[in-house]
């Protein structure tokens, strides 16, 4: 079977249907991944520990911060006390809230993160479209993070070698 092959019907399995978790398997959330191949997840009761990716997700699948999955436990694992079973999408986790699988804990900082954001005003908003001035708040342009950030400033020096220069013509 060709690569390509594979990586499909890793894919399908992934994004397709899912069975519940079964009493030894647990729900949890990615909260970092320290590399080779591991995710620090964290469980419904603020346990932390490290779950280790299945060969067939390596390079086809992709896990990021923030993410839920589906372990199995790990009995002879110190750190790593998991292998990740399955990846939850938005569809999976409402599945799993409608039948009663998703834990509590887990839907009280999705509420609060929501709400602790600032709303803008959406009707000073229009005034300022209406009015057709244009607006210096850039918050909502994407920022990459995987760059530094240069401030851009002209100098007094600047404005002064321009003024001689106008001066002496």
């Amino acid at each position: 079977m060709s690569q390509t092959t594979k990586r499909k019907h890793v894919v399908q399995e992934v994004l397709g249907d899912y069975e519940p978790p079964s009493e030894k398997q647990q729900i949890v959330r990615v909260v970092g991944t320290p590399g080779n191949n591991l995710h620090e997840v964290e469980t419904a009761e603020g346990e932390r520990f490290l779950a280790s990716m299945p060969t067939k997700f390596r390079k086809n699948i992709w896990i990021k911060r923030g993410d839920f999955l589906i372990v199995d436990p790990i009995k002879e694992g110190d750190k790593v006390k998991a292998e990740i079973n399955s990846i939850l999408y938005k569809e999976h986790i409402k599945q799993l809230r409608n039948e009663g699988f998703w834990p509590a804990s887990f839907s009280e900082p999705a509420a609060e993160s929501t709400d602790s954001q600032p709303k803008k005003d959406s009707s000073n908003q229009g005034s300022e479209r209406d009015s057709g001035e244009d607006s210096e708040d850039d918050s909502d342009l994407f920022v990459n993070t995987n760059r530094r950030n240069y401030e851009y400033s002209e100098s007094e020096e600047d404005d002064e070698e321009e003024d001689e220069d106008e001066e002496e013509a």
